[in-house]
């Protein structure tokens, strides 16, 4: 890699706003707001970036979606286009 070019690369912990969940991974991303994690070694301070939704809350992934009924809309789209 080429010195100087890439931007730092850092431990940061990102925050759940909805559920508190939080979870330390590395980022490039840079936030004025701390939090004291525990680790191996200690406890250590990192920066904290709150985001509206992780896998914790998205629908998605705590199956809370709702499925869209496929054979309706095919049926609405035939009625409104018909045979064209």
């Amino acid at each position: 890699m080429k010195p100087g070019i890439h931007p730092d690369y850092h431990p940061v912990v990102f925050q759940d706003a909805g559920t508190g969940k939080a979870f330390l991974t590395r980022s490039t991303i840079t936030s004025a707001r701390t939090i004291d994690w525990e680790t191996p070694e200690g406890i250590r301070t990192y920066p904290l970036v709150v985001v509206d939704v992780t896998a914790d809350s998205h629908p998605f992934w705590t199956g809370t979606h709702r499925v869209l009924d496929a054979a309706g809309q095919v049926e609405k789209f035939r009625r409104r286009y018909g045979k064209r």
